[in-house]
């Protein structure tokens, strides 16, 4: 990828609160693709903050560059998740030492924006207005959609209604928005973004991060005590877009059960409630662990014989939860409870990679899952073919190679000769 008039390396800054080494999914996503467009030959900056996910700051530095990405980090908060106060200030802080860096640092050929924090995209907006600069929007969710959703803020507030404007705008604004499906794409259309700006590039995992391991030779079953135990696995961020009542509930009528044991792996705002929930009704089927990291993920996915995933209806096409590429990879069958018509709805139903379990069609969504459950824990042949179809399509789709070239070919395109701000190849 060159300047077709230069014949220089065009430069890249993406903007996000997150980045390596950190271990925040947009963080991982951003580090893949950022490593792999420097590998093409382009000059690839990363502006973020020192601000570990979960709370805290890293000790690196301001200023390094890390597998040929220049990495630059702003100062900013670090009181992490645990209050909306706490977050909300390191998002203010971020987004203004951002945008000042913006303003008055070097230009770029394209700026693309992902979506921590809130409002990032309206950077972008405001860089093109001040400095003509040429800018892009990486959609990994929708804010303040996301908080509506979840009854933080009231859809016909004064304050929601100031938010969606304010990010309608970044959106409408940008030479191209990259959504994650067909659902999240409806949704930024809505906005007023023309469909022709609108390109659908999923989230992925690594093929050789990621890939099927036989529980016997999965040192993390043994040295966590669960050899001849039937794991059913929650892995990823517990947060307010998902829905646990089916979960608990069928963990508590599954209490007791001599092979089966839920294990659940992260963080998040209902981690405290699932535990809480544990607690209260005494189950000994229940652990709960830290994150793993990254280069334990290739034992702790596989290390399920099924993994859930949930997600509450109202928040289709507003998250997407890439956790499901990794259980895909992992070769391992998923059980869904949240809406069919979702974008990981239709990927487990289109790829045969588990079911789901919808409330909105079930008159009986515990039962349905409680069943399901046990079907698979009966049937190993049924849960080595869903596996196996789910490992087929992620190699097909969801792989970081292929995801990437995506990227690297919708930057070529954005090649505009009337523009001073373009990528070619």
């Amino acid at each position: 990828m060159t300047h077709p008039e230069t014949g220089d390396a065009p430069s890249i800054l993406f903007i996000n609160q997150h980045y390596w080494p950190d271990l925040a999914s947009t963080a991982q996503h951003l580090t893949d693709l950022a490593e792999y467009l420097a590998d093409q030959g382009v000059d690839v900056h990363v502006l973020c903050s020192r601000g570990h996910y979960l709370s805290g700051s890293m000790e690196v530095p301001a200023e390094e560059t890390h597998n040929g990405v220049h990495i630059h980090r702003v100062r900013a908060t670090a009181f992490g998740r645990d209050t909306i106060l706490g977050r909300i200030t390191d998002y203010a802080s971020f987004y203004s030492s951002t945008l000042a860096r913006v303003l008055v640092g070097p230009a770029y050929d394209y700026i693309v924006t992902l979506t921590t924090p809130p409002l990032l995209p309206l950077v972008g907006a405001i860089a093109r207005r001040v400095r003509g600069q040429a800018y892009g929007v990486w959609s990994m969710d929708l804010h303040p959609d996301a908080e509506v959703a979840t009854g933080m803020l009231e859809d016909d507030g004064a304050p929601a209604r100031l938010l969606h404007a304010l990010n309608d705008a970044g959106y409408r604004n940008a030479d191209f928005v990259v959504d994650l499906g067909t659902y999240m794409k409806r949704r930024i259309h809505k906005k007023g973004v023309p469909d022709d700006r609108l390109h659908t590039i999923p989230v992925w995992n690594k093929k050789e991060e990621i890939a099927p391991v036989e529980h016997d030779e999965n040192p993390l079953r043994h040295d966590l005590g669960l050899d001849d135990t039937f794991v059913v696995m929650y892995s990823g961020n517990a947060g307010r877009a998902h829905r646990f009542e089916e979960v608990l509930a069928t963990m508590k009528r599954l209490d007791g059960h001599p092979d089966i044991e839920f294990v659940f792996v992260g963080e998040g705002p209902q981690k405290g409630r699932i535990e809480a929930f544990a607690e209260r009704h005494d189950l000994s089927n229940f652990r709960y662990l830290p994150y793993f990291p990254r280069e334990d993920l290739k034992y702790s996915l596989p290390m399920a014989d099924v993994h859930l995933m949930t997600l509450r209806e109202e928040m289709a096409g507003i998250a997407v939860p890439g956790k499901l590429y990794g259980i895909m990879a992992a070769g391992r069958p998923v059980l869904m409870v949240g809406p069919a018509a979702s974008e990981s709805g239709e990927t487990i139903q289109t790829s045969g990679a588990g079911w789901v379990v919808d409330p909105k069609q079930k008159e009986a969504p515990t039962q349905a899952l409680y069943d399901a459950l046990l079907r698979l824990y009966r049937g190993d042949e049924k849960r080595r073919r869903l596996g196996q179809n789910g490992r087929d399509a992620f190699l097909e789709t969801f792989e970081r190679e292929v995801c990437c070239q995506s990227w690297a070919e919708l930057l070529r395109s954005q090649v505009h000769p009337s523009r001073e701000n373009t990528i070619a190849a």
